[in-house]
Protein backbone atom coordinates (compact mmCIF):
# COMPACT_ATOMS: atom_id res chain seq x y z
CA UNK A 1 0.00 0.00 0.00
CA UNK A 2 1.38 3.38 -0.93
CA UNK A 3 2.20 5.56 2.08
CA UNK A 4 0.97 9.13 1.97
CA UNK A 5 2.83 11.34 4.46
CA UNK A 6 0.83 13.79 6.53
CA UNK A 7 3.29 16.52 5.67
CA UNK A 8 5.50 17.18 2.68
CA UNK A 9 8.90 15.49 2.53
CA UNK A 10 11.97 17.59 1.66
CA UNK A 11 11.92 18.34 -2.06
CA UNK A 12 8.36 17.05 -2.53
CA UNK A 13 5.52 19.32 -3.67
CA UNK A 14 3.32 20.78 -0.96
CA UNK A 15 0.00 19.03 -0.28
CA UNK A 16 -3.05 20.61 -1.87
CA UNK A 17 -4.25 21.94 1.49
CA UNK A 18 -1.28 24.31 1.59
CA UNK A 19 -2.15 25.79 -1.81
CA UNK A 20 -5.84 26.53 -1.29
CA UNK A 21 -7.44 29.35 0.67
CA UNK A 22 -9.17 27.11 3.19
CA UNK A 23 -9.94 28.48 6.62
CA UNK A 24 -8.96 31.96 7.75
CA UNK A 25 -7.94 30.48 11.11
CA UNK A 26 -4.28 29.48 11.13
CA UNK A 27 -4.81 27.48 14.33
CA UNK A 28 -7.53 25.37 12.69
CA UNK A 29 -5.31 24.83 9.65
CA UNK A 30 -2.41 23.77 11.87
CA UNK A 31 -4.65 21.46 13.90
CA UNK A 32 -5.66 19.67 10.69
CA UNK A 33 -2.30 19.61 8.86
CA UNK A 34 0.43 19.64 11.54
CA UNK A 35 -1.04 19.29 15.04
CA UNK A 36 2.38 18.45 16.49
CA UNK A 37 3.33 22.12 16.04
CA UNK A 38 0.60 23.39 18.37
CA UNK A 39 1.67 24.63 21.82
CA UNK A 40 1.43 21.84 24.38
CA UNK A 41 0.57 19.12 21.83
CA UNK A 42 0.73 15.69 23.48
CA UNK A 43 0.25 13.39 20.51
CA UNK A 44 -3.34 13.83 19.43
CA UNK A 45 -6.78 13.67 20.96
CA UNK A 46 -8.23 10.61 22.62
CA UNK A 47 -5.36 9.95 25.03
CA UNK A 48 -6.56 8.28 28.18
CA UNK A 49 -5.88 10.05 31.46
CA UNK A 50 -3.08 7.70 32.50
CA UNK A 51 -1.11 8.32 29.30
CA UNK A 52 -1.65 12.08 29.58
CA UNK A 53 -0.52 12.09 33.21
CA UNK A 54 2.70 10.23 32.32
CA UNK A 55 3.45 12.67 29.51
CA UNK A 56 2.90 15.67 31.78
CA UNK A 57 5.14 14.08 34.41
CA UNK A 58 7.92 13.65 31.85
CA UNK A 59 8.07 17.41 31.39
CA UNK A 60 10.46 19.41 33.53
CA UNK A 61 8.77 19.30 36.97
CA UNK A 62 9.75 22.93 37.43
CA UNK A 63 9.49 24.48 33.96
CA UNK A 64 10.64 28.10 33.73
CA UNK A 65 7.93 30.58 34.65
CA UNK A 66 7.62 34.16 33.52
CA UNK A 67 6.35 36.46 36.20
CA UNK A 68 5.18 40.07 36.14
CA UNK A 69 3.50 41.90 33.26
CA UNK A 70 1.88 45.34 33.53
CA UNK A 71 -0.10 47.43 31.06
CA UNK A 72 -1.40 50.99 31.20
CA UNK A 73 -3.03 53.47 28.88
CA UNK A 74 -1.83 57.01 28.22
CA UNK A 75 -3.09 59.92 26.17
CA UNK A 76 -3.19 58.51 22.64
CA UNK A 77 -2.08 54.95 23.26
CA UNK A 78 -1.31 52.02 25.51
CA UNK A 79 1.84 50.22 26.63
CA UNK A 80 2.75 46.81 27.99
CA UNK A 81 5.85 46.05 30.06
CA UNK A 82 7.44 43.00 31.61
CA UNK A 83 10.34 42.15 33.84
CA UNK A 84 13.05 39.89 32.37
CA UNK A 85 13.32 37.07 34.92
CA UNK A 86 12.19 33.45 34.52
CA UNK A 87 12.27 31.15 37.54
CA UNK A 88 12.25 27.39 38.08
CA UNK A 89 11.11 26.92 41.65
CA UNK A 90 13.57 28.83 43.80
CA UNK A 91 16.14 29.14 41.01
CA UNK A 92 16.60 31.86 38.41
CA UNK A 93 16.47 29.97 35.12
CA UNK A 94 16.94 33.01 32.86
CA UNK A 95 17.71 36.65 33.60
CA UNK A 96 16.88 38.24 30.26
CA UNK A 97 13.83 36.44 28.90
CA UNK A 98 11.55 38.40 26.56
CA UNK A 99 7.92 38.04 27.69
CA UNK A 100 6.43 40.71 25.41
CA UNK A 101 5.51 39.76 21.81
CA UNK A 102 4.32 42.24 19.18
CA UNK A 103 1.44 40.35 17.55
CA UNK A 104 0.48 42.72 14.72
CA UNK A 105 0.72 46.37 13.72
CA UNK A 106 -1.55 47.55 16.56
CA UNK A 107 -1.33 44.91 19.29
CA UNK A 108 1.05 43.15 21.65
CA UNK A 109 0.82 40.38 24.23
CA UNK A 110 2.70 39.75 27.47
CA UNK A 111 2.88 36.31 29.06
CA UNK A 112 2.92 35.20 32.70
CA UNK A 113 3.07 31.55 33.70
CA UNK A 114 4.89 28.69 32.00
CA UNK A 115 7.34 30.61 29.83
CA UNK A 116 7.82 28.24 26.89
CA UNK A 117 4.13 27.49 26.51
CA UNK A 118 3.18 31.16 26.83
CA UNK A 119 5.69 32.41 24.28
CA UNK A 120 4.59 29.71 21.81
CA UNK A 121 0.99 30.79 22.37
CA UNK A 122 1.81 34.45 21.72
CA UNK A 123 3.78 33.66 18.55
CA UNK A 124 1.01 31.40 17.26
CA UNK A 125 -1.47 34.21 17.94
CA UNK A 126 0.69 36.55 15.84
CA UNK A 127 0.66 34.00 13.00
CA UNK A 128 -3.09 33.65 13.42
CA UNK A 129 -3.60 37.38 12.90
CA UNK A 130 -1.25 37.48 9.91
CA UNK A 131 -2.92 34.45 8.32
CA UNK A 132 -6.39 35.94 8.75
CA UNK A 133 -5.32 39.20 7.13
CA UNK A 134 -3.77 37.40 4.15
CA UNK A 135 -6.81 35.18 3.60
CA UNK A 136 -9.55 37.76 4.22
CA UNK A 137 -7.75 40.86 2.94
CA UNK A 138 -8.56 42.85 6.08
CA UNK A 139 -7.31 42.86 9.66
CA UNK A 140 -9.38 41.47 12.49
CA UNK A 141 -11.12 44.10 14.61
CA UNK A 142 -9.71 44.62 18.08
CA UNK A 143 -12.64 42.71 19.59
CA UNK A 144 -12.04 39.95 17.06
CA UNK A 145 -8.40 39.72 18.10
CA UNK A 146 -9.22 39.45 21.79
CA UNK A 147 -11.91 36.84 21.18
CA UNK A 148 -9.52 34.83 19.01
CA UNK A 149 -6.94 34.86 21.81
CA UNK A 150 -9.59 33.76 24.31
CA UNK A 151 -10.34 30.71 22.15
CA UNK A 152 -6.64 29.84 21.98
CA UNK A 153 -6.28 30.07 25.77
CA UNK A 154 -9.36 27.86 26.15
CA UNK A 155 -7.72 25.31 23.86
CA UNK A 156 -4.96 24.82 26.44
CA UNK A 157 -7.38 24.08 29.28
CA UNK A 158 -6.17 20.48 29.70
CA UNK A 159 -2.62 21.72 30.29
CA UNK A 160 -3.84 24.39 32.72
CA UNK A 161 -5.69 21.74 34.73
CA UNK A 162 -2.41 19.80 34.90
CA UNK A 163 -0.68 22.82 36.41
CA UNK A 164 0.92 24.07 33.18
CA UNK A 165 -0.85 27.35 32.57
CA UNK A 166 0.18 30.50 30.73
CA UNK A 167 -1.90 33.67 30.94
CA UNK A 168 -1.67 36.42 28.33
CA UNK A 169 -2.24 40.12 28.87
CA UNK A 170 -3.33 41.82 25.64
CA UNK A 171 -2.97 45.47 24.66
CA UNK A 172 -4.14 47.03 21.44
CA UNK A 173 -5.01 50.29 19.77
CA UNK A 174 -8.55 50.48 18.39
CA UNK A 175 -8.21 52.29 15.07
CA UNK A 176 -12.01 52.57 14.80
CA UNK A 177 -12.50 54.31 18.16
CA UNK A 178 -14.50 57.56 18.16
CA UNK A 179 -12.13 59.14 20.70
CA UNK A 180 -8.48 58.55 19.67
CA UNK A 181 -7.25 59.66 23.10
CA UNK A 182 -9.01 56.63 24.60
CA UNK A 183 -8.35 54.10 21.86
CA UNK A 184 -5.76 52.14 23.86
CA UNK A 185 -7.31 49.02 25.37
CA UNK A 186 -6.21 46.33 27.84
CA UNK A 187 -7.72 42.82 28.00
CA UNK A 188 -6.89 40.08 30.50
CA UNK A 189 -7.79 36.37 30.54
CA UNK A 190 -8.28 33.50 32.95
CA UNK A 191 -7.11 29.91 32.44
CA UNK A 192 -10.44 28.78 30.97
CA UNK A 193 -10.42 31.49 28.30
CA UNK A 194 -12.51 34.10 30.09
CA UNK A 195 -11.97 37.55 28.56
CA UNK A 196 -12.05 40.72 30.66
CA UNK A 197 -11.56 44.26 29.42
CA UNK A 198 -9.73 46.30 32.06
CA UNK A 199 -11.40 49.70 32.21
CA UNK A 200 -9.36 51.13 35.09
CA UNK A 201 -6.66 52.08 32.59
CA UNK A 202 -4.03 49.75 34.01
CA UNK A 203 -3.63 46.09 34.96
CA UNK A 204 -1.05 43.46 35.79
CA UNK A 205 -0.66 39.68 35.76
CA UNK A 206 1.88 37.33 37.29
CA UNK A 207 3.32 36.72 40.72
CA UNK A 208 4.36 40.33 41.32
CA UNK A 209 1.23 41.90 39.86
CA UNK A 210 -0.33 42.65 43.26
CA UNK A 211 2.54 44.98 44.12
CA UNK A 212 2.76 46.42 40.61
CA UNK A 213 -0.96 47.25 40.53
CA UNK A 214 -0.73 48.83 43.98
CA UNK A 215 2.04 51.09 42.68
CA UNK A 216 0.04 52.00 39.58
CA UNK A 217 -2.98 52.96 41.71
CA UNK A 218 -0.90 55.89 42.96
CA UNK A 219 1.12 56.61 39.82
CA UNK A 220 -1.38 56.19 37.00
CA UNK A 221 -2.54 59.28 35.12
CA UNK A 222 -4.77 58.74 32.07
CA UNK A 223 -3.67 62.10 30.66
CA UNK A 224 0.05 61.35 30.78
CA UNK A 225 2.22 61.17 27.69
CA UNK A 226 4.07 58.06 26.54
CA UNK A 227 7.34 58.99 28.26
CA UNK A 228 5.61 59.45 31.62
CA UNK A 229 3.74 56.16 31.19
CA UNK A 230 7.04 54.37 30.51
CA UNK A 231 8.43 55.81 33.74
CA UNK A 232 5.35 54.65 35.67
CA UNK A 233 5.64 51.13 34.24
CA UNK A 234 9.31 50.90 35.26
CA UNK A 235 8.46 52.11 38.77
CA UNK A 236 5.65 49.56 39.07
CA UNK A 237 7.97 46.72 38.03
CA UNK A 238 10.61 48.00 40.46
CA UNK A 239 8.06 47.80 43.29
CA UNK A 240 7.02 44.30 42.20
CA UNK A 241 10.64 43.12 42.26
CA UNK A 242 11.12 44.72 45.68
CA UNK A 243 8.50 42.43 47.24
CA UNK A 244 8.31 39.41 44.92
CA UNK A 245 11.43 37.26 44.58
CA UNK A 246 10.25 35.81 41.24
CA UNK A 247 10.18 39.26 39.60
CA UNK A 248 13.48 40.52 38.28
CA UNK A 249 14.48 44.06 39.16
CA UNK A 250 16.72 46.31 37.05
CA UNK A 251 20.17 44.76 36.58
CA UNK A 252 22.37 47.73 35.74
CA UNK A 253 25.58 45.69 35.84
CA UNK A 254 24.35 43.35 33.12
CA UNK A 255 22.39 46.12 31.36
CA UNK A 256 19.14 44.17 31.70
CA UNK A 257 16.11 46.45 31.73
CA UNK A 258 12.36 45.78 31.49
CA UNK A 259 10.82 45.11 28.08
CA UNK A 260 8.26 47.74 27.03
CA UNK A 261 6.14 48.08 23.88
CA UNK A 262 3.99 51.14 23.14
CA UNK A 263 1.02 51.08 20.76
CA UNK A 264 -0.20 54.33 19.18
CA UNK A 265 -2.04 55.43 16.04
CA UNK A 266 1.03 57.10 14.55
CA UNK A 267 3.64 54.39 15.13
CA UNK A 268 1.65 51.24 15.83
CA UNK A 269 3.23 48.66 18.12
CA UNK A 270 6.92 49.43 18.64
CA UNK A 271 9.43 48.46 21.34
CA UNK A 272 10.86 51.25 23.47
CA UNK A 273 14.55 51.61 22.47
CA UNK A 274 17.08 50.20 24.92
CA UNK A 275 18.79 53.58 25.27
CA UNK A 276 15.56 55.16 26.48
CA UNK A 277 14.85 52.25 28.81
CA UNK A 278 18.36 52.50 30.24
CA UNK A 279 17.96 56.21 30.98
CA UNK A 280 14.56 55.79 32.62
CA UNK A 281 15.59 52.73 34.64
CA UNK A 282 18.80 54.33 35.88
CA UNK A 283 16.83 57.42 36.92
CA UNK A 284 14.35 55.28 38.89
CA UNK A 285 17.16 53.36 40.62
CA UNK A 286 18.95 56.60 41.49
CA UNK A 287 15.79 58.11 42.97
CA UNK A 288 15.04 55.00 45.03
CA UNK A 289 18.64 54.90 46.24
CA UNK A 290 18.39 58.51 47.41
CA UNK A 291 14.92 58.03 48.91
CA UNK A 292 14.33 54.34 49.75
CA UNK A 293 10.66 53.50 50.21
CA UNK A 294 10.31 50.81 52.84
Amino acid sequence: MEHTPSRAMPGAPLPAAYLTAGTSSFTDFLRAQAPHLLPGWFGGSGLDEAVRSRQVAQLNPEPPHGTTIVALTFDGGVLIAGDRRATSGNLISQRDIEKIVITDAYSAVGIAGVAGLGIELARLFALELSHYEKIEGVSLSLDGKTNKLANMVRGNLDLAMSGLSALPLFVGYDTTADDPSRAGRIVSYDVIGGRYEERAGFHGVGSGSLFARSALKKLYDPGSDAQTAVRHAVEALYDAADDDSATGGPDLGRRIYPSIVTVTAAEGAVPVPEEELAAVTEAVVAQRSAQPRG
